[in-house]
């Protein structure tokens, strides 16, 4: 085996995030889900290795760097010395405004809603996590159509589309990639909201 690099290991990052992904969506049992968050953990730390031999950083600068920003990120449950607070918000949306406004304190050059998804992300990811970015900003959002009655009968009009695609030639993660790239496009900053939140 040659020698191991940030780029060689992105591949096995990404089969352990999908190893713990199905573990859990398959309801697996405990063991089975500590294995796979063990092997999530070892590229990490392989990951930090490399890094800490070239001296750009260590293992334990990837903890405390977490562990700082939860505390900064989440003010409604540490106080800044790390302790817990007293009392939590009541409602989930309480919760996503804080986060977004200390988010947004943090980077307030930022305006483009859609600015750290990455473009590696699979297509239907890519669309969830847009959609749900674009509906906290108070942007517009694409048409919608009539939602399935449950989440089986999603999944079988998904591959219902995508069996539809293969049949005509299409390749359907490339032309989902590409109405999300068109919809984020034709979304500008300056329709955002400030300080818009879900209700």
């Amino acid at each position: 085996m040659g020698a191991l690099t940030h780029s060689s290991l992105v591949e096995y990052l990404l089969e352990e995030s999908y190893e713990v992904a199905e573990t859990i969506e398959a309801g697996h049992p405990d063991s089975e889900l500590l294995g796979e968050l063990g092997d999530v953990l070892l590229q990490v730390v392989l990951h930090a290795r490399l890094a800490e031999e070239r001296g750009a950083f260590t293992f334990d600068d990837v903890a405390r760097g977490l562990a700082a920003k939860m505390v900064r990120r989440n003010p409604h449950v540490f106080r800044p010395d790390g302790s817990l607070q007293e009392a939590f918000p009541a409602t989930v949306e309480e919760i996503v405004r804080k986060w977004d406004a200390v988010k947004r304190a943090e980077r307030p050059e930022r305006q483009d809603p859609f600015e750290g998804i990455p473009d590696a992300m699979p297509a239907l990811a890519k669309a969830q996590k847009s959609l749900d970015r674009a509906a906290r900003a108070g942007v517009e959002l694409p048409p919608a159509e009539a939602a399935p009655e449950t989440e089986e009968k999603l999944g079988e009009l998904l591959l219902a589309v995508v069996r539809s695609a293969h049949a005509a030639g299409f390749d359907a993660e490339r032309a989902l990639r590409g109405a999300v790239r068109h919809y984020q496009q034709g979304i500008r900053p300056d329709q955002a909201g400030p300080d818009t939140a879900p209700s």
